[in-house]
């Protein structure tokens, strides 16, 4: 008894310590109040604000549509890797997932500044084309993206490919009817997470973004060094809505794989 009362504490203070802070923070973007620590009365100011405010709106669209196309290219790369890698001989799949482990494991302040250096110094790209900033994503996003599909791969039923092509199918009709269909739950993942890799870069962005742009990381922290009262606050509303939105996500995901394992089973 002692022990499950132990352990039921245990998990009580770990999510305390992860999610008060974000608590805390939500319930203050409910009030008029400017700093944490004085709560006064409830308001939805910080949420008009949000949505009403160009400059907050504009940055909002474009972090989401810079997400979005990294992602989309991020998971494309990164799904083409896999099944390249899976299908290679033994040494160069053992090569290629060692070389991908390399910006999984290394700080995106150094990725962010290497790729400027690369396309910016080197090749003499103008950061105002976007370019440095959407390959900078695509390249912090399309490593994970080959880590969520290659367990597919490998949970795949191998000779059913064979089959196919044993039956007449072209190796891309195969690819596309057989494989993909397989493996689609991890590109699903893939280009979730890539969303939120994007969504969440700081430090790539700050060296390859546009001097007048910003993502919602980079405006957040220029935001603390001196924006207006009513800036600092509406970004509360926006944690919030972030956090309600990504909780929403989550629960809706794992419903819908619950319901696929069940019609699996056939319960």
């Amino acid at each position: 008894m002692i022990k499950k009362v132990w352990k039921s504490l245990v998990i009580i203070f770990v999510l305390l310590f992860l999610y008060l802070p974000i608590l805390v923070l939500m319930a203050y973007s409910f009030t008029d109040a400017t700093n944490i620590g004085a709560i006064r009365g409830f308001s939805l100011h910080n949420y008009a604000t949000l949505f009403t405010t160009p400059e907050l709106v504009h940055m909002i669209l474009g972090t989401v549509v810079l997400a979005l196309s990294s992602a989309l290219l991020a998971t494309i790369l990164g799904t083409l890797g896999a099944i390249g890698t899976f299908y290679s001989k033994k040494t160069m799949a053992s090569a290629v997932t060692t070389m991908n482990q390399v910006p999984v494991v290394n700080a995106d302040v150094v990725t962010g500044f290497s790729i400027c250096i690369l396309l910016v110094v080197v090749f003499g790209v103008s950061k105002d084309t976007f370019i440095p900033l959407v390959v900078g994503h695509v390249t912090l996003c399309a490593p994970f993206v080959f880590l969520s599909v290659i367990p597919k791969l490998k949970q795949m039923d191998s000779s059913i490919y064979e089959a196919a092509l044993d039956l007449g199918a072209t190796p891309f009709t195969a690819l596309i009817r057989i494989v993909i269909p397989q493996i689609f739950p991890g590109i699903v993942s893939g280009f979730a997470l890539a969303v939120t890799l994007s969504l969440d870069d700081y430090f790539v962005a700050t060296y390859t973004k546009p001097a007048t742009f910003d993502t919602i990381s980079t405006y957040v922290v220029n935001a603390t060094k001196g924006a207006q009262t009513t800036i600092k606050t509406a970004l509360w509303a926006l944690s919030t809505v972030i956090f309600l939105l990504v909780v929403l996500l989550t629960v809706m995901m794992n419903l819908r794989a619950e319901r696929g394992s069940q019609e699996r089973s056939g319960v």
